[in-house]
């Protein structure tokens, strides 16, 4: 779907572990201010529990977002607008605690391509929930589920071991439709509202390998959440 950089596989694969079990910790936490068993919450739990992230240090990250700790902290969403190399339109959203040294590394990332301004690029993307659920049965009716859970499209996911999904739903469906897979037996690892590009940009293969190049870099930021790219 092209929808958010990060895809399923870099997470399994990735050899930053530190930095990929900070980050799903921060996910977990930000989700905790929800309040306990909220979607969003869920699924980042599950996300971690994929990744084997401790139990402690989920445990500790939902108390530190409910509020339950000392030394809980404060992070903010701030999303940044800009192209990468070849024009190609880019969102990044950020968690951080520290605005002014989040906006200063973007700017040192962007050198490779430019950083725009708010609005810049936004009205390139589309605003929907995504959703991400996988079944034991791999012959299950994946079709009739989203459609009785109220998803407007539904693709199949590379997974030999399961059927897995990626489900397209309304925003305000978001909730509802995570909660009606859970309730059918699926293991839902993802619910969040997300961004498709309106236009997909198309690429020489040697251009296609620097966006790349540059969208990994962005994403290994430690303050990254979410890449999303017209790809």
């Amino acid at each position: 779907m092209g929808a958010q950089w990060k895809h399923a596989g870099r997470i399994e694969n990735s050899s930053k572990r530190g930095a990929l079990i900070s980050k799903l910790v921060k996910e977990i936490q930000v989700a905790a201010k929800g309040g306990e068993g909220n979607a969003r919450l869920r699924a980042a739990v599950e996300a971690a529990k994929k990744a084997s992230v401790p139990r402690d240090n989920i445990d500790r990250a939902v108390k530190k977002g409910l509020g339950q700790s000392d030394d809980a902290v404060e992070y903010e969403l701030v999303t940044y607008e800009g192209f990468a190399p070849h024009q190609v339109p880019v969102l990044v959203e950020c968690l951080t605690e520290n605005k002014n040294r989040t906006a200063s590394d973007m700017r040192v990332l962007f050198r490779k391509g430019h950083l725009g301004s708010i609005g810049s690029v936004a009205w390139k993307f589309q605003r929907h929930g995504l959703v991400e659920a996988s079944h034991v049965d791999m012959g299950i009716d994946h079709e009739a589920i989203a459609i009785e859970a109220g998803a407007q499209s539904v693709d199949v996911l590379e997974d030999p071991h399961k059927k897995s999904v990626r489900v397209v739903c309304d925003i305000t469906d978001l909730d509802a439709v995570s909660k009606y897979f859970l309730q059918a037996g699926w293991n839902v690892t993802l619910s969040e509202i997300a961004y498709t590009a309106s236009s997909p940009v198309s690429l020489e293969p040697a251009a296609y390998t620097e966006v790349v190049e540059f969208l990994n870099e962005v994403d290994d930021h430690g303050d990254v959440h979410r890449v999303y790219a017209a790809l």
